[in-house]
């Protein structure tokens, strides 16, 4: 396949080049501290925070899939990519966004437990409790990855082998297919609407009692304290759950090339860069943590 991506419709690209490779090293950065800073220091050792630094290590994963392809295509003047390449991206990709957005229920149902039964949060969030919820959001992720990328490759493409974007979306590959795929679009869409469904729904339902219960807040700094932390993690389901919607759930004549591309910019660049400044310079225990270690 030969990516025709974001450079192609830059009227500078060694600029664009410049400022992406920037923000992905400050992505790489952002991230990869903010998951040192939570596994060595003692303070940070809570729930709230093994979640986030799974959430580091996912947009980690998720932007080193997706952008130094682009870049050193971009430098070398080669934007091919074999069909078995094109399948561990699609994978990866798919694993690690499906994993992200029930993380991000995880994150919510954590937040439910702290403000809402601060007095079993300690019981109810154990280590034990964490690991096996961000195992089933690895997992879940995974089967996502699992089912939809031998599927889209094992189509037949004998149209133009030219990809209009600059990595091997699903959305992206199956247009180049000769064969009828409106079936498998059905099976798509149906399969985003589930993996979409069930975290809006415990994402929803936990701030709703979250909400409530801050309403009965006498302290001020507790519903400070409370909506603080809850309108940062809801600024990254917003980020995360719009561009999802909009890649895979809006019918095709909303989409174009240029628009599909701008999209998944968000999510890909945007959001992992995003997320350590959302959770760190809104948090006073991540900032005093960095100070200390300074």
């Amino acid at each position: 396949f030969i990516f025709v991506g974001l450079f192609h419709q830059s009227q500078h690209p060694a600029l664009l080049c410049m400022v992406i490779f920037v923000v992905f090293l400050m992505a790489l950065s952002g991230n990869t501290v903010l998951i040192l800073l939570i596994h060595s220091n003692a303070h940070l050792h809570t729930a709230m925070y093994f979640f986030i630094s799974q959430l580091s290590l996912m947009d980690t994963v998720y932007i080193c899939v997706t952008v130094p392809r682009m870049l050193m295509g971009q430098v070398r003047g080669m934007n091919k990519i074999s069909a078995p390449e094109c399948g561990v991206q699609m994978f990866l990709y798919l694993t690690v966004g499906g994993s992200e957005w029930f993380l991000l229920a995880a994150m919510a149902y954590d937040r439910f437990v702290a403000i809402c039964h601060p007095l079993r949060y300690p019981v109810l969030m154990n280590h034990r409790v964490c690991l096996l919820l961000a195992s089933g959001c690895w997992f879940l992720g995974s089967v996502d990855g699992f089912m939809l990328t031998p599927i889209t490759m094992t189509f037949p493409f004998c149209r133009s082998h030219e990809i209009h974007h600059y990595f091997c979306e699903v959305p992206a590959v199956i247009k180049l297919s000769c064969s009828d795929t409106s079936l498998y679009e059905s099976l798509m869409y149906l399969c985003c609407v589930l993996m979409l469904l069930i975290p809006v729904t415990i994402i929803s339902s936990s701030y709703s009692f979250i909400l409530f219960t801050v309403h009965r807040m006498n302290s001020t700094e507790g519903r400070k304290k409370a909506f603080a932390t809850c309108s940062s993690h809801m600024t990254v389901v917003v980020l995360l759950y719009g561009t999802a919607i909009y890649s895979y759930m809006l019918p095709s004549s909303y989409h174009t090339p240029e628009k599909d591309m701008v999209v998944s910019v968000f999510y890909t660049i945007i959001t992992p860069v995003l997320n350590p400044l959302i959770y760190s310079f809104r948090n006073k225990d991540v900032t005093r943590a960095l100070r200390k270690t300074l």
